[in-house]
């Protein structure tokens, strides 16, 4: 009987751990979760004779690999997966999943709402502007980024593109205007909508260079991770451009630094909210059950990203 970790320091809402559960116990599978576990020690325990995992936001680390002496597979319940050390499971032999598709449309409705937030300078009661008729570049158009562009035409608003793994003729055929290159989509637009992975070739590359093509009044939104942002040089572009405006699914190292010099030009969440809520918990965590039992039982690695 394969054996199933859920190790989750932030717990999937109970209406998805029942989901998880129902789907385990369909396929006769053991599993245990570890949930609000505090420091590596306790998930390199709990680790140690599992088949599989499945986590959220937690660190898999080379530690945690090395401990897992029966691991075939992890799934991250999510899009990213930069918190998986993706060498160290390979050379065990682990493959690694994420869950693609399943937190778009709340991450996409999010970037809308921070984006009204601001826009009616945070509900205070001045006068603020409207999203109708602004124009609006997606920064990578996977999952999220095709849900950002259908909510925002139907702000009124006109959407942009760049990704160059994504076909043109895809991206026409949704009412986009595609960009060749980077640079113009961001000169062109009002807003900029980040959706980029952090790996070591985006890694601080939303950098002075590329935000000082923005209109001074553009507003960069970023729900990917902080790690993409060159966050000395947002400064600079804040310092530079009077009317820039940043806004973030996870607050930048130098907040404090931000919100002492630039205040109302920016809003960032208490903690990474792109996927808090509860049908993206719910078909996240179902989806990450259901990979590892095709997994297991069929060898489907349709999510493989190692």
């Amino acid at each position: 009987m394969p054996k199933v970790l859920i190790a989750t320091v932030k717990p999937f809402a109970k209406a998805a751990v029942e989901q998880i559960k129902s789907v385990f116990d369909n396929a006769g599978y053991e599993y245990r979760f570890l949930e609000k576990y505090e420091g590596e020690g306790e998930l390199l325990t709990a680790v140690k004779d599992v088949d599989a995992m499945i986590i959220r936001s937690d660190k898999v680390t080379p530690a945690v690999i090395d401990a897992a002496q029966n691991l075939k597979i992890v799934v991250r319940a999510g899009a990213g997966y930069d918190n998986v050390n993706l060498e160290a499971a390979a050379a065990k032999g682990i493959t690694v999943m994420n869950t693609p598709g399943q937190n778009s449309n709340a991450v996409a409705e999010l970037v809308l709402g921070m984006m009204v937030f601001q826009a009616r300078n945070h509900f205070n009661g001045t006068s603020g502007t409207e999203l109708k008729g602004k124009k609006i570049g997606i920064h990578a158009y996977g999952n999220v980024g095709k849900n950002v562009a259908r909510i925002a035409k139907g702000f009124g608003m006109s959407v942009a593109a760049f990704d160059p793994f994504v076909p043109k003729e895809a991206m026409e055929a949704d009412g986009v205007q595609v960009f060749d290159k980077v640079e113009e989509m961001y000169a062109d637009c009002d807003y900029v909508s980040l959706h980029i992975p952090a790996n070591q070739h985006t890694i601080k590359s939303i950098n002075h260079a590329l935000l000082s093509n923005m209109k001074d009044h553009a507003v960069l939104i970023n729900t990917a991770r902080k790690e993409v942002i060159d966050e000395e040089d947002i400064v600079k572009v804040f310092e530079e451009k009077p009317g820039f405006q940043y806004l973030s699914d996870v607050a930048p190292d130098n907040k404090a630094v931000i919100a002492e010099k630039f205040e109302g030009r920016f809003f960032f969440t208490p903690k990474k909210m792109g996927a808090q809520t509860a049908e993206a918990n719910i078909n996240a965590g179902k989806a990450a059950a259901n990979q590892i039992i095709g997994f297991i039982e069929k060898g489907d690695a349709t999510f493989k990203v190692n």
